[in-house]
Parts: structure tokens; sequence; C-alpha cells
């Protein structure tokens, strides 16, 4: 009769604590869904981050590596200049729309284009981009579109200091495009590349999340990256296409700015 007492007393002692661990299992669960939304979440195998509009719409924001970016927006995939040689394409979410800055080899790739899209995937791109591709509507800087209720306009992006030996400069002016999209109440700028342009003072203080390059000699110093990432002023501040990033000297440049600075892998391979 003890024998028979004490066992029933340890399954209901078991059964409490499985109940209890329970609870405080999915009470857990709940919280890191929450905190994952407003914070990082993984779209496939790269982290991504969740930035919420006005209307608590969620965008999510993948930065692939170099140059390339992934939007995800109201059910719609946005991929701008794919690049095969960081990132696996192929576990990515096909695209809806590839935006395309310029012809560089880095920024039109065919084998990620090929990756990444689908029947009905649309292309909007540079005019030397379309003739290169025979295909995408063509965009010149100041042009704007609204497509699938997405603003899109085309910014300019060139070099006004680096030059290749035959003295070009590497992205002549009104060759390439930089993209302004407007995600909600959410504006992004993708830089593409370029150096610190005027033309960067038309947006300061409108932009929530901004991409802008940083190596020489095809685009910016650290000088020129800090003078433009104040001239643009916007919340969120992604650097991409380096190969080298001094966080501590650029970060300590922005102190005080109400810049957040966001760094990462310029590669997921």
């Amino acid at each position: 009769m003890k024998r028979n007492l004490f066992l029933i007393t340890t399954l209901l002692s078991l059964s409490l604590l499985a109940c209890g661990s329970k609870s405080t299992s999915t009470e857990d669960s709940n919280k890191n869904a929450v905190d994952s939304l407003n914070t990082k979440q993984s779209s496939s195998y790269i982290n991504s981050d969740i930035y919420l509009d006005s209307n608590n719409k969620p965008l999510e924001v993948t930065l692939v590596g170099h140059g390339s970016v992934m939007f995800q927006f109201d059910g719609k995939v946005i991929q701008v200049d794919p690049y095969s040689s960081v990132a696996d394409y192929s576990r990515l979410p096909k695209a809806d729309l590839i935006l395309l800055t310029h012809e560089h080899k880095d920024h039109l790739d065919s084998a990620a284009i090929a990756q990444t899209k689908k029947a009905d995937t649309h292309f909007i791109v540079s005019k030397v981009c379309n003739e290169i591709l025979g295909y995408g509507d063509i965009m010149s800087n100041g042009n704007k579109i609204e497509w699938n209720g997405i603003a899109i306009e085309a910014v300019p992006a060139y070099n006004i200091v680096n030059k290749k030996p035959d003295g070009e400069h590497w992205h002549p002016k009104g060759r390439g495009n930089g993209y302004v999209l407007t995600f909600g109440t959410l504006k992004v700028y993708v830089a593409a590349d370029t150096e610190n342009i005027q033309e960067m003072n038309r947006l300061k203080g409108t932009i929530d999340i901004a991409f802008l390059p940083k190596n020489l000699p095809y685009t910016m110093s650290d000088e020129m990256f800090i003078d433009a990432a104040k001239t643009v002023a916007p919340k969120n501040l992604y650097p991409y296409h380096f190969s080298e990033f001094d966080e501590a000297k650029i970060g300590a440049a922005l102190k005080d700015t109400g810049i957040k600075l966001v760094v990462k892998p310029m590669s997921n391979k």
C-alpha cells in the first residue's frame, strides 16, 4: 500500500513538473517570436533585419553580400544586383523584381540572374544593362515609377575623383543608377557605386535605411564615406561593397549623429 502511494505521488509530481515546463516554454517561445520580428530573423540561410513602418508593416532587409541586397515586403521579393560570388542564390527566394544599378560584372551577373529570376520576374535596369541583356525596363537618373505599390526613383551614382588609368571615371555621371525605394512609410536608399556626390544633399534626413559603398579606387574612401553618411543622415546605415571597414574609426566619426551603423559580412558563401 505504501509502495503504491509512493508511486502515485511520484507520478503526480512528474506530471505537474511537465505541465509547468510546457507553460514556461510556450511563454518563452512567444516572447522570442515577438523579439525576432522586431530585430532579426533568418530569410532562408542569411540573417536579415526587420523594420516596421508606421503601420507596423514589416520590411525584411537582407544584405546578401558585396553590392547585393534583398528586400521582402508585402509578399514581394526584390533583389538588387544579385552576385553569385557572394551567396548561393538557389537557397534564396526567387525575385519578383530585379533591380540592376550598372553593367560591371559584380552588379550585372548573368549566373545570379539565372538562379534568381522566375518566369514573371520584372526587371528595372540602367540603359547600358538593357543593351547588354536585351530586356528590362530602363530607368535613368531622375526617373520615378511605382511597382506593386512600391515607389522607385533612380538617382545619380558616379565618381567625381577616382578614375581609371586611361583618365575615365570608374563610374561616369549619368551611366548608372542608385535607387530610392519607398516601402509603406519606410524610405530606403541603395547608393550603388558612387562617391559623396552633391545630389545626396537632396536626401538629407529623409532616409530610414541607407546602403553606402566604401572601397577604393572604385567608390569612397573613409573620409568620403563619413561625409556621405552625414550628408544623407539616414536612421540606419549599412556600409557595403567594401573589402575592409574600420568600424571603430567610422563609428567614432558618426557618434552623436543619430545614425545607427549596421555592419554585415560581405559574403555569405
